[in-house]
């Protein structure tokens, strides 16, 4: 007879602690200005998380090193918007291409859905010849992988679908899904839950897959190919799926990249887009869903708010404080960011989860009676 799962303390004070996060996000983009800093960080830190989070599924649970996480967000941005910009805007933003080809519009989540598939079956094509490389090979097929993309997607011919190299724009950002009155004025600001609720979504399916015997397989891979095949595991198989399941988790992080920036254009998805993304996981901790996820609010908070001041010059009564202009942000962060790296070796989480935290001080305290 199958056996029912017990809840674990960790999951139970796992899920006690994303609802009070939830809570607080809903609650306080209700009382507080809505061009506060605070929402521009929780909305890139959610999109964020969810592309940490796929790219840890292969890098850190699968062993693939992989590159191209920039390419399949772009293909999933662009996939989303081109589905969602209303018809009767397209003449706007197809202004050079005759309206475009496409004189349809897909509603939010079914786009999303899409952008997410299509980056799959990128991946899926281009990871037959792809992943029969290893380590550093395959990263740099990869990284070339999404600077071809980049290229194609600003290619003229394609202009009537992709508008070329022009800017993509007037489709549905975050702020649609604020409620408003007769009046046109907003009521309930949901346009920071929004990102949480899609990437807290997306980040339980991944947490659920690698908790499976999938997820067991992708970690036996990692942990030796040899013993995994020995063990009956199709290798081959096994890393198409992972590196399909990443694609498409990307590219839905993509959409929602699309959707916070309020516009889209392949330039902006550039290589340094990924080695943030693979920062963010090695500082969060190879192998911890939890430490991409910290690791992401983290990063955006620090890069995009808190050091902010170290790029304006201060004055403290006659005197001038030095060295801080422009660009001196970004020596601090990489200073922070080498120092995080030297004292957390294996990254803020290491390869343990949150519930893994509370079951072990559980068990503490059960060797204590």
């Amino acid at each position: 007879m199958n056996q029912k799962r017990k809840l674990t303390p960790g999951a139970i004070a796992t899920a006690v602690i994303v609802i009070a996060i939830y809570a607080a996000v809903f609650i306080s983009e209700q009382f507080l200005p809505p061009t506060s800093m605070l929402f521009t960080v929780l909305k890139k830190g959610a999109t964020y998380a969810l592309v940490a989070v796929s790219m840890n599924l292969l890098n850190g649970f699968t062993g693939l090193f992989s590159l191209g996480q920039a390419g399949f967000m772009l293909i999933g941005a662009y996939i989303y918007a081109v589905l969602t910009i209303p018809v009767s805007q397209r003449a706007a933003v197809y202004q050079y291409y005759d309206g475009g080809i496409i004189q349809f519009a897909l509603p939010v989540i079914p786009a999303i859905l899409l952008a997410g598939l299509l980056a799959a079956l990128c991946a899926l094509l281009i990871g037959l010849p792809v992943l029969r490389l290893k380590s550093d090979y395959l990263a740099i097929a990869t990284l070339g992988f999404a600077e071809i993309m980049r290229s194609i997607f600003q290619w003229d011919k394609l202009g009537p679908i992709t508008n070329g190299s022009n800017m993509l724009r007037l489709f549905p950002t975050f702020n649609d899904f604020n409620i408003k009155n007769a009046n046109g004025e907003v009521v309930v600001y949901l346009s920071t839950l929004i990102p949480f609720l899609i990437a807290g979504v997306c980040i339980f399916i991944i947490v659920l897959l690698i908790r499976s015997t999938y997820g067991r397989a992708f970690i036996a891979i990692r942990d030796d190919e040899v013993a995994a095949e020995a063990m009956g595991i199709n290798l081959a198989h096994h890393k198409r799926l992972a590196f399909c399941i990443s694609s498409f988790f990307a590219g839905v992080g993509g959409a929602m990249l699309a959707m916070y920036m309020n516009s889209v254009q392949a330039k902006s998805f550039t290589s340094a887009m990924t080695y943030e993304i693979l920062l963010i996981v090695v500082i969060g901790g190879i192998g911890s869903v939890t430490g991409s996820c910290i690791s992401s609010f983290l990063f955006v908070a620090c890069s995009e708010w808190w050091l902010r001041f170290l790029d304006q010059k201060q004055v403290i009564g006659s005197f001038e404080v030095p060295l801080l202009r422009n660009g001196f942000r970004l020596v601090v962060f990489s200073i922070i960011i080498m120092i995080v790296v030297l004292f957390f070796r294996k990254g803020i989480m290491g390869d343990k989860e949150l519930w893994d935290l509370f079951n072990k001080k559980k068990k503490k305290e059960g060797a204590k009676g």
